[in-house]
């Protein structure tokens, strides 16, 4: 069931072997060998990879419930008061992976040196069901599959600008101004979750410069290439950036802490997911505050 899992999960044989620390070849042995016990193909296999067939997706559920199980009973039979340990990997759209959850995990890690953290920072939902993370962030709550959903946060954003562009511009008075600048933006159609069309809100429909990834616009904004929005929290991680027409555009979003349901089970995962919530939580705030004190807007 661990390889069959392994196999659902990476769809090739060799990126599979790699994360279960065995040949491909190995593999795909033991697959045609749990295939043939079974009497069932659980898999189809062309260029692309492979890809679960009927009877491979019935049995996905059944092996993620096995494995859930074994991992309840592992954590069971550790010293409870001892610390995290092991691996967990977190799936999060780039602008917190970004910006929120290294300085997280770092403080986690601190605190619990035998836990290995891995984050996927990647602008799309995350398919908990095959296992892509353990858990994962986003800015909405998905409304079906087996998942368990809490709500993390509120989180702010603005249009934002590097100093010297806007020192090189006729001063910005109003929103509507904005059609006369140069907007930084995700491309359009490589938008995955609706939360995130931000410029629909102000009517803009041509974006100068784009990107599916958070962090490259925040670069794009902080060379001096146009207007932006960006999120408070990421402000502070850049000199020279400042807020434009603060009182005039601003959105709330709100970040989730998205699992499998299986997973509640595992008391190991349910601490984890506890003091991630917690320090995000913490994060945000001082970050925001941090903006908030400073003056960040634009002298008129």
């Amino acid at each position: 069931m661990r390889i069959f899992l392994g196999l659902a999960r990476m769809e090739s044989l060799a990126r599979a072997g790699e994360s279960l620390r065995l040949d491909p070849a190995t593999v795909g042995r033991r697959i045609a060998r749990l295939e043939e016990s079974l009497g069932q193909r659980l898999f189809t296999r062309s260029h692309q990879g492979y890809a679960l067939t009927e009877d491979g997706a019935r049995l996905l559920p059944h092996a993620i419930a096995a494995e859930s199980a074994m991992m309840a009973a592992s954590q069971a039979a550790a010293e409870p008061n001892s610390g995290l340990s092991g691996q967990i990997r977190i799936g999060a759209p780039d602008g917190c992976a970004n910006f929120l959850l290294p300085q997280v995990v770092g403080r986690i890690g601190a605190d619990n040196p035998g836990l290995d953290v891995q984050i996927i920072a990647l602008p799309r939902v995350f398919n908990l069901s095959r296992r892509e993370a353990d858990m994962a962030i986003g800015v909405s709550a998905p409304q079906t599959g087996r998942l368990s959903v809490q709500k993390i946060s509120d989180y702010h954003l603005h249009l934002a600008a590097a100093r010297r562009y806007l020192g090189a511009q006729m001063p910005l008075l109003r929103l509507k101004g904005l059609r006369a600048h140069r907007i930084i933006g995700y491309i359009p159609d490589m938008i995955f979750d609706r939360e995130l069309d931000y410029l629909a809100e102000l009517g803009l429909e041509r974006v100068a410069f784009a990107s599916n990834s958070v962090a490259v616009q925040f670069q794009m904004i902080r060379e001096g290439l146009g207007i932006g929005v960006v999120h408070d929290f990421a402000l502070p991680a850049a000199e020279g950036l400042i807020r434009v027409l603060p009182d005039a555009f601003s959105l709330r979003r709100s970040f989730y802490l998205i699992r499998h349901q299986d997973d509640r089970r595992v008391a190991r995962l349910n601490r984890f997911a506890d003091l991630l919530v917690r320090e995000l939580r913490r994060e945000l705030q001082r970050l925001e505050e941090a903006v908030r004190a400073a003056d960040l807007t634009p002298e008129s």
